[in-house]
């Protein structure tokens, strides 16, 4: 029994010691060079506003849901509809494992929240997004930042 704990213990540090918690400054940089300045009209604060409010800028960040689900990374991406977590197969739209989005390198994780900010809510299927950022004056989440 020893054993099993130990292994579970180690198990979630590997997944953290991969994460990684971005400075505001630093995940503009990230998030200007891929693109999203501007992606169907939200602004670089709107993605750092979000970023912030979903997982406080905490690549390894899993929220367990209430139906089973999880949801992953910077962004909190949702493995019901998302990514495959093996226990929802389907949809899996962004094609990818839900564990891909914990690392330290966000790359798929942006080209996923593209994806479902692509979508007819817009940043909008984020509550946190909804609830801290839309409609606000974000210009904070940027001030001092050279993206």
């Amino acid at each position: 029994m020893k054993h099993i704990l130990l292994l579970s213990l180690l198990t979630c540090l590997s997944f953290s010691v991969r994460g990684k918690i971005f400075g505001r400054c630093e995940l503009a940089r990230v998030l200007k060079k891929a693109g999203l300045e501007g992606y169907r009209g939200y602004s670089l604060a709107d993605w750092i506003c979000l970023a912030f409010h979903e997982s406080h800028f905490d690549t390894a960040v899993v929220d367990h849901e209430a139906d089973g689900s999880t949801s992953n990374g910077i962004f909190q991406i949702n493995s019901r509809i998302w990514c495959e977590d093996y226990k929802h197969f389907k949809p899996n739209f962004c094609r990818m494992h839900c564990s891909d989005l914990l690392t330290s390198n966000i790359n798929d994780d942006i080209v996923c929240a593209m994806r479902i900010a692509r979508g007819p809510r817009g940043l909008g299927s984020w509550m946190g997004w909804r609830e801290n950022c839309e409609g606000l004056q974000l210009s904070a989440w940027v001030k001092g930042c050279n993206p």
